[in-house]
């Protein structure tokens, strides 16, 4: 569906079930391929490794931290491939997919149990509905107003398209990985607190060698630069989305349901063929939440297929700077009541002790 035509009520998705959206999709598009999987496995790990040996042993500094993002870039791909696996989406065997998976998140110091349980319970059991799914969950005007300047700026900040990767690391990583402390009832438990102390093994170890081969300009380089750029990525990723001027946000369980979150709430941002197989087809959302089970390079496939059935109901943008600047201006605020997204400049124009005034409207949502 195209931007122009975004305004599908979503009502009509309210009494539809998650299987019937599923039952659209062809069998073939969960047909699992490990040698498609370790294949891309393989080139994600090469761009990694070649990455930090420049960033590592090349002579000139430039060059050093020019491979630095490129390994940020290699530990973001490393991190959707790492994503599907956790899904159980490309292998038979868990364990197989918990191996590969733990290894490829360690570069963006994930820890992949502990990843894998917020996010696959959480936000993918309850996409858009802010009771329980925290990511990237909009301040109403009257939340904004309540905060601390500090905390406004720092809210400011993570609304660009600049401090974006802020969101990710101060509201998932840190809260839900580095300080995460499990029910003592949880039989996981154990499973966390070794994922936890895998990638502090890897920080330490890796610490260690780049500082003993290249000084503090190899270890910013090959560690902390390819960090800062996967949070970029990541955090970039998951805004777009769940989060454009035609996709509402809900604060009630009874007028949310899972397809209205996974599909309606989800949407689908088109690229270049060669940018979407780097990144594992990752922006083309809406077919994953319907069906996280899908293996990564059957996406296009299943969202052709749900595009047959259910074709006014998605939302389909081509990715561009543009675009990225345009719903980050748009979307920085959220009316829950009446389903609308205002800007921070629209705080200007609302009466002094009401909510909303008339020409506050940014994006909306039909309301209900």
């Amino acid at each position: 569906m195209s931007e122009a035509n975004a305004s599908q009520d979503w009502e009509a998705l309210q009494s539809v079930k998650l299987q019937e959206l599923r039952s659209a999709i062809s069998p073939e598009r969960y047909r699992r391929s490990p040698a498609r999987a370790l294949l891309w496995y393989g080139f994600d790990g090469a761009l990694y490794l070649l990455s930090i040996a420049g960033a590592l042993l090349l002579p000139w500094w430039w060059a050093q931290i020019l491979c630095g993002l490129l390994a940020g870039s290699a530990v973001a791909f490393m991190f959707v491939w790492a994503h599907d696996a956790a899904h159980g989406a490309l292998f038979q065997s868990k364990r197989v997919g918990e191996i590969l998976g733990t290894l490829f998140m360690l570069p963006s110091l994930n820890m992949y149990r502990l990843w894998a349980f917020g996010h696959n319970r959480v936000h993918h059991g309850f996409t858009s509905l802010v009771s329980i799914d925290w990511i990237w969950r909009p301040w109403t005007p009257a939340e904004y107003r309540a905060k601390s300047v500090w905390q406004r700026l720092l809210y400011r900040l993570e609304r660009s398209p600049y401090g974006c990767a802020l969101h990710y690391l101060l509201r998932v990583w840190w809260p839900g990985m580095v300080r995460f402390r499990a029910d003592p009832k949880n039989k996981d438990q154990r499973s966390f607190l070794l994922a936890k102390i895998y990638t502090l093994l890897f920080f330490v170890s890796f610490s260690a060698m780049a500082l003993w081969l290249s000084g503090w300009v190899g270890w910013f380089a090959a560690l902390i630069l390819p960090f800062v750029v996967f949070n970029y990525y990541i955090a970039l990723f998951v805004f777009l989305h769940h989060t454009h001027p035609d996709l509402p946000f809900f604060s009630e369980k009874e007028e949310w349901s899972q397809s209205i979150g996974q599909m309606y709430c989800s949407t689908v941002v088109r690229c270049s063929a060669l940018s979407e197989a780097l990144i594992h087809g990752i922006l083309i959302h809406a077919p994953h939440h319907v069906d996280p089970r899908i293996p990564f390079y059957h996406l296009r496939g299943a969202y052709a297929d749900l595009r047959k059935h259910y074709g006014a109901y998605l939302h389909e943008s081509r990715f561009s700077f543009a675009l990225v600047r345009r719903i980050f201006r748009q979307c920085q605020l959220y009316d829950y009541e009446n389903k609308r997204w205002l800007s921070f400049c629209s705080l200007r124009q609302m009466v002094p002790g009401a909510e909303f005034a008339e020409g506050a409207q940014i994006g909306a949502v039909t309301p209900h």
